[in-house]
């Protein structure tokens, strides 16, 4: 039966996360985190649902109101977790052509074994049997994949990277072919555009799409470009460019390509550069939260492109100054759920 994996601007229900605790890499900078991830959850709460993964929802729901968050339409799980990198673990959505959505639960194993993910690899098996995502099916996918690795356009393009889908530590008894075939069968795709460039330092997921190139309505990509000879990234982006620039639509037709800037280098205390980038931006219901750095000239700059990218929607600056000590940002910690589920 044909599916297909719905674009992120299209209709949703709500937004899955999972909250930081003592327990997560987060717990140095705790309050900080928390206080960012109560800011996402409050956005998003203006225009839909949130669904919130966390081992003590009493404690949770607590530390939610000293943020000034009570709502209806957010919806606490209990359950442990590891970490809070929702994208990556949380159920990736498909639609029937009875527009009816199945939630698809495929292997999370820590972006190739990289850290622990007992916990989180059974997070969306868990809100499913909490009956978080009623009244839609729950499938196991036999593949190792994180959300973060695809972007769709809803009509049957996929767009991914090699360097994150070919790693020999997700997948390695399947070859490019085997991926792509098992793509097309899970998620509908009916071709699969391949970045072979572009990468960030500091990034752990081996060059996540999402961090790199993002698709929007009307065949526009938005991808991070480099400007500066003298950054580490210029030429690997100048490369990842030129392959954009060559990709065509399913009409042949150059796609419409929007750069965003690239953010002042942010280093962690060992002096490692931290992964800012504007293409990790989330697409909600009549919105689009935008992570943000405190570079004044850089935001703005990104703010008013994502505005011509999607001029009917709200951009709405968040700063993740703190989601990149942990080496993600604001699309990482969060994942849609499309229109058609109940909390």
């Amino acid at each position: 039966m044909t599916k297909i994996l719905p674009a992120e601007w299209e209709e949703q229900s709500g937004v899955v996360l999972a909250w930081p605790h003592e327990a997560t890499d987060w717990k140095e900078i705790l309050e900080d985190a928390q206080k960012v991830f109560a800011e996402i959850i409050k956005n998003i709460l203006i225009y839909e649902k949130v669904w919130l993964a966390t081992p003590d929802k009493e404690k949770t729901e607590k530390e939610l109101k000293a943020f000034g968050i009570v709502s209806k339409r957010l919806f606490i799980y209990e359950m442990p977790t590891n970490d809070t990198w929702a994208r990556d673990f949380g159920p990736i959505s498909v639609y029937y052509p009875n527009n009816k959505p199945v939630l698809l639960d495929f292997g999370f194993n820590g972006w190739g074994l990289k850290f622990a993910s007992n916990y989180d690899n059974q997070i969306s098996k868990n809100l499913y049997w909490q009956k978080a995502f009623w009244p839609a099916a729950l499938k196991t996918a036999g593949m190792i994949l994180e959300g973060g690795s695809i972007e769709s356009d809803g009509e049957g393009t996929l767009l991914t990277t090699s360097e994150c889908l070919l790693s020999p530590n997700r997948n390695p008894h399947l070859s490019k072919k085997k991926i792509e075939k098992k793509l097309k069968k899970f998620l509908g795709g009916q071709r699969i555009l391949w970045l072979d460039h572009g990468y960030l330092a500091g990034d752990d997921t081996d060059s996540h799409i999402d961090t790199l190139a993002r698709l929007a309505p009307n065949q526009v990509i938005l991808y991070v470009s480099c400007e500066d000879q003298n950054d580490e990234h210029y030429e690997e982006l100048k490369k990842m460019e030129k392959q954009l620039k060559g990709f065509r639509t399913m009409n042949g037709e150059p796609y419409t390509l929007y750069p965003l800037p690239f953010p002042k280098p942010f280093y962690d205390q060992d002096k490692n550069r931290l992964p800012a980038t504007y293409a990790n931006f989330l697409i909600i219901n009549q919105a689009v939260l935008l992570p943000v750095y405190q570079d004044e000239e850089n935001d703005m700059k990104a703010l008013a492109i994502l505005q011509k990218a999607f001029p009917d929607r709200k951009i709405i600056p968040i700063d993740c100054r703190t989601l990149i000590e942990q080496h993600g940002s604001l699309h990482c910690v969060t994942m849609q759920v499309p229109k058609g589920i109940s909390g």
